[in-house]
């Protein structure tokens, strides 16, 4: 299992037409800098390839999908543009699955927190397990999910995205996140979603990829400023990261 692997990585898997993205790093799937750099890369790359019909996100491990920003990389930030810098990689993650010209299935089988949350819901259509509760616990430590609430906000509304953001502390159930749309369906268990996740990307690519293009801009509309607005996004957490509030708070996690 993924568990017994202690190297991050991105890698992509195409078969029948199917691109299986999945990303690992082995503190709880969080996401340095160089893992988000590669995922955009990947997700980029999957889209351009005449092979893909349809692409599949996932991560690997049982238990938690994704850990949000990766700690370490938030304690040695010291001036604001290199905290600019790594919030702009989730900013590059979620522009990618934007503009990514294909259906993006996302694949949630454990906990997402934060910018997981971000990815999850930039997925064109989510599938989780009953165990994929969610979190943005930013403002817990002085920060707020800037760069990736406009993603989360267009799938689950701005009335659900203020409640747990402001409600830093707590878990929302995967069941909550269905009734607010962000998951298409919540399954029993990891088989269970991945026999649904197959078989749904199978019927995907029955379709005619023109249509599934056309349709995605549409899903989509609206987003055209995202480039500039997640970039501005990630300034302030870039700047807010620094202050004495967040740093104090991130000395805790050393």
């Amino acid at each position: 299992m993924s568990e017994n692997i202690t190297e991050a990585y991105v890698k992509t898997e195409i078969e029948t037409g199917i691109a299986t993205i999945e990303f690992f790093h082995p503190d709880q799937n969080s996401l340095p800098g160089k893992i988000l750099s590669q995922l955009a890369e990947n997700i980029a790359a999957a889209g351009q390839d005449d092979n893909v019909k349809v692409l599949v996100l996932k991560s690997g491990g049982d238990r938690t999908f994704c850990a949000g920003a990766s700690f370490k990389e938030l304690i040695s930030i010291d001036n604001a543009d290199t905290g600019k810098l790594f919030f702009a990689g989730f900013a590059g993650v979620i522009n990618a699955m934007r503009k990514c010209p294909k259906f993006i299935i996302g694949r949630i089988q454990g906990k997402t927190v934060g910018g997981g949350v971000g990815i999850a819901a930039s997925t064109d259509y989510c599938m989780a397990t009953k165990f994929a509760s969610i979190k943005l616990s930013e403002l817990n430590v002085g920060i707020g999910p800037f760069v990736v609430s406009p993603a989360i906000e267009r799938k689950i509304g701005v009335s659900a995205m203020s409640q747990i953001a402001i409600d830093a502390n707590s878990f929302y159930e995967a069941e909550w996140a269905k009734q607010k749309g962000l998951y298409a369906n919540v399954y029993d268990s990891v088989e269970e979603l991945d026999n649904a996740v197959s078989d749904f990307a199978k019927h995907l690519c029955t379709y005619n990829p023109e249509a599934m293009f056309e349709m995605k801009k549409i899903f989509w509309r609206g987003t055209e400023n995202w480039d500039t607005l997640l970039a501005e996004r990630a300034a302030i957490s870039g700047r807010l990261v620094l202050s004495d509030f967040t740093k104090e708070t991130l000395k805790k996690f050393k």
